[in-house]
């Protein structure tokens, strides 16, 4: 982790320090984490690639537009990235609605419905935990416009890198469902469903060892099935 003052000026208020504290004092589980990161990534890249290979062919074949949705999200300390995901919406799909999701969204097309509800359209996420980017258990990633909007105690929540799952993920794995009937999916998102977010990835950060992430992955496979 960097040191206290080597942190970006929004970190460094008295809300983020106990997270700070608590995550300085487990250098260890960090470590493990990484390297068991790097382990399984390697190892299930192996082992999904035909499947990705045969859900490439299949994104082609169901609608026009490239095979991967690239965007720009938010890990480690603020740090931009590209989040990699299989595309399963519509091309430029942002241009015609929110950047959230809603239940019955027409931009989502057929293989899209399917792969999203067997969280198969976040596989290409492994390069981006190879690349170290992202991790498997963690604070799943916002986009720009919503972390602008953090407050204070929220930035503690960027002191890991952004997870593939998270408490939060699992608690509202039927989040499109929550979005489907406001009448400003924006406004809900940002002043209801997100604060309640991130009060369980704030509760993953003062809990985190390497053992309670391995909870939280057999929680997440369990919820999907």
């Amino acid at each position: 982790m960097k040191k206290w003052e080597q942190l970006p000026p929004e970190f460094r208020n008295d809300a983020v320090k106990p997270y700070y504290d608590i995550l300085s004092h487990r250098t260890g589980s960090l470590i493990v984490k990484r390297c068991f990161d790097i382990l399984v990534a390697l190892i299930l890249t192996v082992i999904c690639l035909p499947f990705m290979l045969i859900i490439a062919v299949w994104i082609k074949c169901d609608s026009k537009g490239s095979i991967f949705f690239l965007q720009k999200r938010i890990t480690t300390y603020g740090r931009p990235f590209r989040i990699v995901k299989f595309r399963t919406m519509v091309t430029d799909a942002e241009k015609q609605g929110t950047q959230v999701t809603v239940k019955n969204d027409s931009r989502v097309t057929k293989a899209g419905k399917f792969l999203r509800k067997c969280r198969l359209d976040e596989l290409p996420q492994l390069f981006n935990v190879l690349k170290g980017d992202m991790t498997f258990v963690g604070t799943r990633p916002e986009v720009p416009k919503y972390v602008d909007g953090y407050t204070p105690e929220m930035y503690a929540t960027l002191l890991m890198p952004a997870g593939i799952t998270s408490l939060a993920s699992i608690k509202f794995k039927d989040e499109e469902k929550l979005l489907s009937g406001a009448d400003n999916t924006d406004e809900v998102y940002i002043h209801t469903v997100l604060p309640q977010k991130m009060q369980y990835n704030l509760e993953y950060i003062s809990k985190f060892n390497f053992f309670y992430d391995i909870k939280v992955m057999f929680m997440t496979f369990f919820a999907v099935i």
